[in-house]
């Protein structure tokens, strides 16, 4: 063996160990969130959420080091790096997650060479592999098969899981009423013939204060019904809290507004496998990222945009939608992500800094994002073919980013950019909709707004163009250069006027501090029409006082973690008394 193969072969079973420790550790924090559950212990769970998305940056880090350590002057060596990809491959053939080994190896090789673009020599662009990783052992679900009633159908499946926590259910023959007078319900509205089978996932995904047995209902006529049990934990004990029959619900608990699933898995393909059966029209990038791989997610997505490139010819062009002092917003109209970059220098009254902006996207990403969050993804060193850009998008680039964008011959470099999913705009929205969907939407803003409130986020630019609306109707915040922990803002009323000349003073006549928010303002930025406007107030006009806000802070100093639902309040078994 040469010197060159021997470094190549050493340098790669190090990337190997590496990725063996980051999943043992991913898997061992994984693995508190049931005993985190039966013991309702809330600040723990957010605590090991934290820990589990640090991992990967802590094992890396380590890794390019030893690396570093390893090639000495030839850490750069491109004929080095080939043969790692090659030995690298050896080693991680016919594992289950060869997939998520292929990523790891790329953020090691892009970590060293900062390249721009990508390089298939040395990276894994595809995979390696036309087979899909190795199956577990035994089968990932459960099935049942049809029972007399769907009560005893549900008895089965739920007295399985409930014999598997380590804590008693509250009532578990009262779950199995409502849950299976919800799931007949359900089932005749939908029109969904006799029952022929149910799969249930064996492993439980857990997030915040709740756990999700998840599965699916096939049909004799040969339909495929998501089934979904939602459980929560109050102090006396487990209840299923409800029952989800439907992709677009299933969905929204799946989002990319949401914060990742806790979930023991060994090969994680075969669960997104699943899950896509339930869940056809939502990205393998999402599902990979909604249950805490979002490394391998980002790859997932990045391949979809080469596809995508290859196989149509729509260009990029400026986002529609009020333009931001922040970001450079644009998109591909065929292509269901927005692509944002940091301007270099923002105008009045923006006061903010480049740093101030990535560390909010580092906040969001830590952070409980409630299902109100857009969940981002962080790319560097891009490269994409000029002809792609339309010249009035292009000439904004390099007018607002050039420290981001550079042409480069026939090519474009983005050093920076981040990803989101597309929606529309609130503002737009509200503009193109009719009445019903524009009152409805326009209570879902202060519902989302009133939930990140729950999780100690406010916003700080409440402008309905901060906001938009997902393809389920959902109200979401994805503009993030304001916005801030709620505990970190002084909410007051507005002093009442000394005389005429302070009521009429384009200045305020009181000290304002750098966070001192004042409630009943808020209304005259929204500029809602009239149609729901009252309508805004009905629902949440509390959110135009200080009262609101107050007793939130307190709420949350005082260490209470409090819920957000990701179904709504009527599909609460125990709520309507179902």
């Amino acid at each position: 063996m040469t010197d060159l193969n021997f470094l190549a072969e050493t340098a790669a079973a190090a990337i190997w160990r590496g990725f063996n420790a980051y999943q043992d550790e991913f898997r061992a924090i994984t693995r508190r969130a049931r005993s985190r559950f039966e013991r309702r212990d809330w600040h723990g769970i957010q605590s090991d959420a934290v820990e589990r998305l640090d991992l990967y940056k802590k094992i890396v880090d380590a890794i390019v080091v030893e690396v570093y350590a390893l090639l000495g002057g030839e850490a750069k060596e491109e004929l080095v790096w080939v043969q790692m990809k090659a030995a690298y491959s050896r080693l991680i053939a016919g594992c289950g997650d060869f997939e998520l080994a292929e990523t790891f190896f790329n953020s090691i090789t892009r970590r060293i060479f900062a390249t721009v673009g990508v390089k298939a020599e040395r990276e894994f662009v595809e995979s390696d592999f036309d087979l899909p990783p190795a199956r577990s052992a035994r089968p990932l679900h459960r099935t049942y098969a049809p029972q007399p009633t769907v009560a005893a159908l549900v008895h089965a499946i739920l007295s399985d899981y409930a014999a598997e926590f380590q804590a008693p259910f509250h009532d578990l023959e009262l779950d199995v009423r409502l849950a299976a007078a919800e799931i007949e319900r359900r089932l005749r509205e939908q029109r969904v013939g006799d029952i022929a089978q149910v799969d249930m996932l064996r492993p439980v995904f857990f997030r915040n204060k709740g756990a999700y047995i998840v599965g699916r209902i096939r049909s004799g006529g040969g339909q495929t019904v998501p089934l979904v049990f939602a459980l929560r934990h109050p102090a006396e004990g487990i209840v299923v809290d409800a029952v989800l029959l439907d992709e677009d619900g299933v969905s929204i608990v799946f989002s990319y507004t949401r914060s990742y699933f806790h979930v023991e898995v060994d090969n994680p393909l075969e669960v997104i496998e699943f899950l896509k059966t339930i869940m056809p029209l939502k990205r393998v990038a999402e599902l990979y990222i909604s249950i805490g791989y979002n490394k391998h997610g980002k790859t997932e997505l990045y391949r979809d945009l080469l596809h995508h490139l290859r196989e149509s010819s729509d260009q990029f062009e400026i986002a529609p939608g009020d333009k931001g002092m922040v970001m450079m917003v644009f998109v591909l109209p065929q292509f269901d992500v927005v692509f944002k970059i940091i301007k270099d220098r923002f105008a009045y009254p923006k006061t903010t800094t480049r740093q101030d902006v990535m560390d909010k996207y580092a906040l969001v990403f830590k952070h409980d994002r409630a299902g109100r969050l857009v969940d981002a993804q962080e790319f560097e060193h891009l490269q994409f073919d000029r002809a792609r850009f339309r010249d009035d998008l292009l000439r904004e680039l390099l007018a607002s980013c050039a420290d981001s964008v550079t042409v480069e011959g026939d090519c474009i470099a983005i050093k920076h950019l981040y990803t989101e999913r597309k929606m529309t705009p609130l503002n737009l929205y509200l503009r193109q909709v009719d009445d019903a969907a524009a009152r409805a939407a326009v209570i879902d803003y202060g519902q989302a707004v009133k939930d990140l409130a729950a999780t100690n986020i406010f916003p700080g630019d409440m402008l309905l163009k901060n906001f938009g609306v997902t393809r389920h109707g959902r109200v979401v915040f994805y503009d993030y250069d304001e916005l801030g922990l709620l505990t970190d803002y002084h909410f007051r009323e507005i002093p009442a006027s000394r005389d005429y000349d302070e009521e009429t003073s384009a200045d305020p006549w009181f000290y304002v501090g750098e966070n001192d928010i004042f409630p009943e303002e808020f209304i005259k930025f929204f500029g809602l029409q009239p149609n729901v406007k009252q309508v805004f107030l009905d629902a949440h006009g509390d959110l135009l006082g200080v009262a609101f806000w107050t007793n939130m802070q307190e709420r949350l100093r005082a260490g209470e973690v409090i819920d957000v639902f990701p179904y709504r309040g009527e599909q609460r078994l125990r709520q309507r008394g179902a």
